[in-house]
């Protein structure tokens, strides 16, 4: 197993957590912040966005099953890359789209796919890409949010049709059930 790491920034980290959990070749997705200034940041500290920090998930994947291409791929397909600090009615500078990466391949690499998946969008890609700092876990009550509280409001009205869209997009990608 060749196992690498991503760390992404796309909305509600609820939303890339529920997506990328589904994934053949994904061995852990954390939610958590990185990308500011506050070491340890609450999440109502980032809520309230003076530390700088966007909500992300950390990804580990087994590049052998999954590559971090394909990750990225799926990152630009399933948020829209062309909002500024917004996905939806969620809207900071802690919900920016963001690629947090690990090193210069990895820069390359999105880079190129950023490059390619531009074509997808009539609006210009706003995602930066920018070296990972620190990552900071969130809080436990965070971590499989959606899959533990699925009758939730915001579960059922935003992240379940986003996850719907997405199983059904990237169906031959999905990790076989459970």
């Amino acid at each position: 197993m060749e196992r690498s790491t991503a760390t992404l920034g796309g909305g509600c980290f609820w939303c890339l957590e529920a997506i990328f959990s589904d994934l053949a070749g994904v061995l852990k997705v954390v939610p958590g912040y990185s990308g500011g200034h506050v070491p340890n940041p609450t999440y109502q500290q980032v809520c309230n966005t003076d530390t700088g920090h966007a909500e992300v998930v950390q990804i580990d994947f087994d590049n052998e099953q999954i590559s971090y291409e394909t990750l990225l791929e799926i990152f630009f397909s399933t948020h829209d890359p062309t909002t500024l600090n917004r996905q939806g009615a969620d809207e900071g500078t802690q919900y920016r789209s963001v690629i947090f990466y690990h090193d210069q391949e990895q820069k390359a690499v999105a880079e190129a796919v950023m490059g390619r998946m531009g074509q997808l969008w009539e609006e210009p890609i706003v995602t930066e890409i920018t070296p990972l700092g620190e990552f900071y876990p969130a809080e436990q009550y965070h971590r499989n949010y959606f899959r533990l509280n699925p009758q939730q409001g915001y579960c059922q009205m935003v992240i379940a049709p986003k996850v719907a869209k997405f199983r059904a997009q990237f169906a031959n990608k999905l990790r076989a059930p459970r």
